[in-house]
């Protein structure tokens, strides 16, 4: 992920609106649960990106995120009947601040050490979540209010586009910048007068309130969360989509949050009396996928470059 596009990546999103306007009224209500489901990965995806395509610090724990964004929704609409869209900020903010005491430590780690620390958070938080049974429902979990499927896709496209439209700007400012100059070289970074401590404890703030937020659209969605809603699995799955949405600047990670809905539901309805086998269709379309993704991608990086020399201000390296 070595490029931010410029205009043009907002003009093709603004490009998108009026078809997200038609979906609803060409497809059927299953597909828009679906569709629905892709906007939830897509936003968690957006938080995972700035962490580690734009910071450079690796997290296997974004599923721990989401799991704190849901719960958080689910215990104030089934003990504090609130209102449940209401409660998507409010679940951001609060894995937000959990994401910040997480950078704290992180600072002295990184490479597969940080991933180890976050995977193992991932691990955790499940378990505590049980452990929480008076609030959280335990095992048994907790309901939510039932949506239409028409009403789920509206509102998480459109808190996905304005989370798209938030980390777009973002990422082409002076935060941005320095988000770039810490990945690239952190010691050049600190020569520079960038704050390290600072800018990767508020990347792992922002990365996981778009966790949390994706996280209480997913309970909102299901209208049901519970521990096994939030796997270790999961984290896994959101780096995969990261990796297969690859292709440079954000609108492309739409890629990767369909691959994860969408194969995972195909590749069980390959032969879902044969265990194992949907697994293994899952890793043969990721390789695929990968592959496909590394051949694309140097002609990405081609057409960047050659933008750069008719005009340099048409795309903002990263």
């Amino acid at each position: 992920m070595r490029r931010l596009g410029g205009l043009w990546e907002l003009i093709v999103a603004a490009a998108l609106v009026p078809v997200a306007f038609l979906v609803p009224h060409l497809v059927g209500d299953f597909r828009l649960f679906q569709l629905a489901t892709v906007a939830v990965y897509f936003v968690a995806i957006l938080g995972l990106a700035i962490l580690t395509g734009w910071s450079g610090q690796i997290s296997l724990g974004h599923g721990a995120f989401m799991a704190i964004g849901a719960y958080t929704s689910a215990i104030l609409v089934f003990h504090h009947q609130w209102t449940d869209w209401l409660t998507i900020p409010v679940a951001g903010v609060v894995a937000g601040v959990a994401g910040l005491l997480m950078g704290i430590p992180a600072l002295r780690l990184s490479g597969l050490y940080l991933a180890l620390v976050t995977f193992a958070l991932a691990v955790s938080v499940p378990s505590l979540i049980k452990k929480w049974e008076s609030q959280t429902g335990g095992s048994s979990g907790l309901f939510l209010n039932l949506h239409s499927n028409a009403w789920l896709y509206r509102t998480t496209w459109i808190v996905a586009a304005i989370l798209y439209v938030a980390a777009w700007l973002m990422l082409r400012g002076k935060f941005g910048r320095a988000l770039r100059a810490v990945r690239d070289s952190e010691i050049a970074a600190a020569s520079s007068g960038i704050n390290l401590a600072l800018v990767k404890t508020v990347a792992f703030g922002i990365s996981a309130f778009y966790a949390g937020v994706a996280g209480s659209l997913l309970a909102i969605t299901a209208a049901y969360v519970n521990p096994n809603s939030f796997p270790v699995t999961l984290s896994i799955y959101l780096l995969v989509g990261l990796v297969v949405g690859s292709l440079g600047g954000l609108l492309p990670l739409l890629l990767g949050a369909a691959f994860i809905e969408y194969v995972q539901v195909y590749a069980s309805k390959l032969a879902p009396e044969k265990p194992g086998l949907p697994t293994l269709v899952f890793g043969a379309a990721l390789i695929l996928a990968v592959f496909a993704v590394s051949a694309i991608r140097p002609l990405v990086d081609r057409w960047h470059t050659v933008r750069e020399q008719r005009g340099p201000a048409a795309v903002e390296e990263t």
